[in-house]
């Protein structure tokens, strides 16, 4: 086997449970600004329009057909539409709010501390991410993941988004690290995947909905505790 000394993580959907804190912020504001009062039937037809329009405007973001910015002050106004509120009032700050409340989520993946413990003596942790700096941080921090990671890579940081190669080579050479002892692990096909191979590096798909992966990744997982009969 293989021997690995520098370990790449993705963060959201891979350590850090994005969905689950997502949808508990959602709840949230959609009770905080009575948000039934303004036509949005529940909760729930508000998250799903979220999912509808948020998966759309991250992926033009990462082609990078979109900014930043632009994503920020879209994404709300489009959702409310989505949702069936037309010309609403969005309160103020709206995406702000959402955004102070989701980084602020400590939920991760089951066996996530677990594996972080059992890993952390024995090699060197870093994340690689295309999310923004503010917001990755905030999340690390409030989930109790900071202290295990060597570096963060962010697309915001580096201007190369996964799966461009250029973020994996950016991360190797802060690291210390080369292709033939590092190890990739995330659960997009696509950023976390296909990037990782593109720049020569071995990974690990973490898989927990049985997704269909057209590349054939170097390790499949569907939990993270797997990852001990790897490493």
């Amino acid at each position: 086997m293989k021997t690995y000394q520098h370990l790449f993580f993705d963060l959201d959907h891979t350590l850090w449970d994005y969905d689950r804190n997502v949808q508990e912020s959602l709840s949230e504001l959609f009770l905080h600004y009575k948000l039934e009062k303004l036509g949005i039937l529940s909760s729930q037809s508000f998250i799903d329009s979220f999912y509808a329009v948020n998966f759309k405007l991250w992926n033009a973001y990462d082609k990078g057909e979109m900014h930043k910015e632009e994503l920020r002050t879209t994404r709300f106004p489009r959702i409310f539409e989505h949702a069936g509120v037309m010309d609403a009032v969005i309160p103020e700050d709206f995406e702000g709010d959402f955004m102070h409340r989701t980084s602020s989520k400590p939920h991760l993946f089951p066996h996530t501390i677990e594996i972080l413990d059992y890993l952390k003596p024995k090699y060197k942790l870093y994340v690689i991410t295309n999310g923004f700096d503010e917001s990755q941080s905030k999340k690390m921090n409030s989930s109790g993941l900071s202290d295990y990671f060597e570096l963060v890579v962010t697309s915001e940081t580096t201007g190369h988004k996964k799966p461009d190669p250029k973020i994996f080579q950016y991360a190797m050479e802060q690291a210390g690290a080369s292709k033939e002892n590092s190890l990739m692990i995330g659960d997009s096909p696509v950023s976390d995947i296909q990037g990782a191979h593109g720049a020569g590096i071995d990974q690990v798909f973490f898989n927990p909905l049985g997704k269909t992966i057209h590349l054939k990744p170097t390790y499949t997982i569907s939990h993270l505790k797997e990852l001990e009969a790897i490493l």
